[in-house]
């Protein structure tokens, strides 16, 4: 389900500090005639491949090309970590996941973090904030945190249902949940005014037995190891395409209050999302994943200063949220943020993508440490080459895709390329000691489950054999309790590598 969360900041009539004070960070912009309202509209799991050609073809998204045609839009926009709460907590600290220690759904921001929305307001402006917010620690469910802490257990177990959808409710049933027949009828109707329903593409897949092991933990336990037709794939991904036509017109209506309320040229709005949704790619749904599907957002601004018409072509990411913001609003930048400004490359005062790039590196880092998925992972993105890592970097073997000539990730390229695969290793490593990071993940996923353990006391057994994971758990309890228990016993991994 797509979830619409609404930032708001409004300008006040005080006067902002003009960027580039001592030992902080300038700016791209030193300020604007006049303070602009900004309105940051955030949506979850939406493909940022559908607001440009060929992915725009499949969906209607009127107010997404409205942003376009009068704005700037990023083509290569990433997520700093494919999932909710380390993705957001990303775009609020514009730091890197690793930085915050914002491990996975449970494992975020404290509370009482600054964020650039508390810093706009001790700087003049008047704030609020609608909608799920998610960046805070302390969330999501028990098997949620579980299976993030279990996944280096020596065990596979289905965790989801498998994915499938209704697209035609069936008119002579009784329709006793009201509320959700109704939704359905919705979904019904925006597929059939919204999605290109031709137009869906099949993805390709790779044979269960060719999969990179990571990719293979990650779809048994999303459970979409099973055989599914052409139709079922096509309905899932139509249906998710008709869900992110209605997040389109959700935007919509801001867009259009905007107007009506003679603020939509004094407002700079932007668009983005915390990940995308795999619907099917690669034999996934959810996110958790470094392929595009999961980890390319949408990044669309436009308003009072910005270019409009305008396609950006460099690698960005969500911690550039944070200097943006900032920098809009003309104040001093933070020297230790991961992020980079935006408007150098979006701002009608700069013009040439190229200065852009110089003042932006030239490369991204998304990072996950979550459930579904066996190995800490760590993707740098560039703009011809994609390389994953896994872990400690040797026990699992890394992936590398060249975009430009293979855009569905279908051919790990690694093997062939090694002076590639060394090099983009190596610049890895000097932005993030990963295996070292690796080990402090699988440190402080031990040291989380015993304390759930112990808090759980004698009812453990049936607590944990009644999560999500309780169909295939239920089978063989005492072998999959035996395994948790070798994992508790093993050696620290928490070293200094």
């Amino acid at each position: 389900m797509l979830l619409l969360w609404v930032s708001v900041v409004a300008a006040s009539a005080l006067a902002a500090p003009a960027p580039g004070a001592d030992g902080q960070r300038r700016g791209a912009i030193q300020a604007w005639p006049d303070a602009p309202n900004v309105l940051l509209v955030v949506s979850d799991s939406f493909d940022g491949r559908l607001t440009f050609y060929p992915g725009s073809q499949v969906v209607k998204l009127p107010f997404i090309n409205f942003m376009k045609a009068h704005g700037t839009s990023f083509l290569n926009a990433y997520t700093n970590s494919p999932i909710c709460c380390p993705s957001r907590a990303a775009m609020w600290s514009g730091l890197f996941t690793h930085l915050t220690e914002s491990w996975n759904n449970f494992k975020g921001l404290d509370p009482n973090y600054t964020t650039w929305m508390d810093v706009m307001e001790k700087h003049g402006y008047r704030t609020q904030k609608f909608g799920k917010l998610d960046y805070t620690s302390g969330h999501h469910s028990i098997s949620n945190r579980v299976e993030a802490w279990t996944r280096d257990v020596a065990f596979l177990l289905r965790q989801e249902g498998r994915p499938m959808v209704n697209l035609a409710p069936k008119k002579t049933k009784v329709r006793v949940m009201q509320v959700d027949w109704k939704n359905t009828d919705r979904a019904v109707n925006w597929l059939r005014k919204e999605v290109s329903y031709d137009a869906i593409k099949i993805p390709k897949w790779s044979p269960l037995s060719e999969m990179h092991p990571v990719d293979y933990y990650s779809s048994y336990t999303k459970n979409c190891t099973g055989k599914f037709t052409e139709k079922e794939i096509k309905n899932i991904r139509a249906f998710y395409y008709a869900m992110c036509a209605e997040t389109d017109a959700m935007l919509g209506e801001i867009i259009l209050a905007l107007r009506q309320l003679g603020l939509l040229q004094k407002t700079i709005v932007i668009y983005t999302s915390d990940h995308g949704e795999l619907a099917m790619e690669h034999r996934q749904f959810y996110k958790m994943s470094m392929y595009e599907a999961s980890s390319h957002v949408p990044l669309l601004i436009m308003g009072p200063g910005i270019q409009a018409n305008l396609q950006v072509s460099s690698v960005v990411s969500l911690v550039d949220i944070y200097p943006t913001m900032l920098d809009i609003a003309g104040i001093p930048l933070p020297q230790n943020l991961s992020g980079y400004s935006l408007l150098p490359s979006s701002s009608e005062m700069f013009k040439n993508e190229q200065k852009f790039k110089n003042l932006h590196p030239p490369w991204i880092l998304s990072e996950f440490h979550g459930c579904n998925v066996n190995a800490s992972t760590y993707m740098l993105r560039t703009n011809q080459w994609k390389y994953i890592a896994y872990s400690d970097g040797a026990s699992v073997l890394p992936q590398l895709f060249d975009l430009s000539s293979d855009p569905d990730e279908l051919t790990n390229i690694a093997a062939k390329f090694p002076e590639v695969t060394s090099s983009l290793d190596q610049k890895l490593r000097s932005i993030i000691n990963y295996p070292k990071v690796s080990a402090s993940v699988h440190q402080y996923n031990k040291e989380q489950f015993i304390k759930w353990k112990q808090s759980i006391g004698q009812n453990y057994s049936n607590v944990i054999a009644n999560l999500r994971w309780h169909q295939d758990w239920l089978k063989k309890p005492k072998k999959y309790e035996n395994a948790i228990d070798q994992w508790l016993k093993s050696h620290s991994d928490a070293k200094t590598i």
